[in-house]
């Protein structure tokens, strides 16, 4: 089922979580007891995350370091695969710009339809050092936009290649990605917005924030959003604070604010006091947005599922 149709047909707010698959030459066991525990929370969909190739130096046995292009975490469809036969829940690949020609993502997408996997989340992807270099004949998608574009054409039986025979058409439900704290390369939140809005008149049917940690920046970005008549669901995404590092680490990365009340708590509290003061604030983003009937909550987990147990533990979910 689409996600689209999950969402029109709740009557209470949805659960859904976002996983990366293990880093290249790892063991899937870790990624399989993640998928056993939030199971167990019914989600609807499960989100796994893509990722291009990335630039790794090794030093060589004379000891001058090389340069090798690697993709550190392969295995985004197969893992697609699994949770949609194995767990009956419907997966939603994430598809990138960086790092795939549009012809890349033409085949990704017909793997896809292959395996029955009719969800996909198109972003634009983090800019990496690795630029890959594009042969002739190929070409990129340069912004979510465009992707989005591309896949929808594709929904319309249109190929890159013209003049296929039998050319069937697809049917993916696109999601797409919103900045409450807006996007770190727009000028301001109102522009950001708007080249969100572009998105969702290419094609995008709902949209998953970026995480936030003050209930207030989403409330006053899904009214901006309205105001723009963006009127498709938009889900909240969440990330359960786990160590200290992360009041630096995720401000630095994904270029959001840490509200003072908890960057000072988890600064003056010892470190094994971290998750827990984590947890419990992540309770009351959950409990006010349940309140205002948010569509769907979207929980980024990555691979550790502790965070998870402890936080539907305190809500009694």
């Amino acid at each position: 089922m689409k996600v689209i149709e999950h969402l029109n047909k709740a009557k209470n707010t949805l659960l859904s979580f976002e996983i990366i698959p293990p880093k290249r030459g790892g063991n899937i066991k870790q990624l399989l007891n993640v998928l056993e525990d939030i199971t167990k929370y019914n989600p609807r969909f499960i989100d796994i995350t893509s990722h291009a190739a990335e630039v790794i130096y090794e030093e060589t046995v004379s000891g001058n370091m090389q340069m090798k292009i690697k993709r550190k975490r392969p295995g985004t469809l197969g893992i697609c695969a699994l949770i949609q036969n194995k767990y009956n829940i419907d997966a939603v690949p994430h598809v990138l710009c960086t790092g795939f020609t549009r012809e890349e993502t033409e085949d990704f997408l017909i793997e896809l339809h292959y395996l029955g996997i009719d969800n996909v989340l198109a972003i634009r992807g983090d800019d990496s050092e690795y630029k890959k270099p594009v042969k002739f004949g190929r070409s990129i998608n340069e912004y979510a936009v465009d992707l989005i574009s591309q896949i929808n054409s594709i929904n319309k039986g249109k190929y890159l290649e013209e003049g296929l025979l039998d050319a069937q058409p697809m049917d993916f439900c696109i999601g797409t990605s919103g900045y409450p704290e807006k996007h770190f390369e727009s000028p301001n939140l109102k522009t950001d917005i708007r080249y969100t809005k572009a998105k969702i008149d290419a094609g995008a049917s709902y949209i998953v924030t970026q995480m936030f940690y003050s209930n207030k920046n989403y409330f006053e970005y899904v009214d901006l959003c309205r105001k723009e008549n963006i009127t498709v669901p938009i889900l909240p995404g969440l990330k359960i604070i786990t160590s200290k590092s992360h009041v630096k680490t995720l401000p630095k990365n994904f270029y959001i604010d840490i509200p003072q009340e908890l960057a000072e708590e988890i600064e003056k509290a010892k470190p094994e006091h971290t998750l827990e003061i984590g947890v419990n604030w992540t309770v009351k983003q959950v409990e006010e947005l349940l309140n205002k009937n948010v569509p769907a909550i979207h929980f980024y987990i990555m691979q550790d599922s502790k965070p998870i147990k402890m936080l539907m533990q305190k809500l009694k979910i």
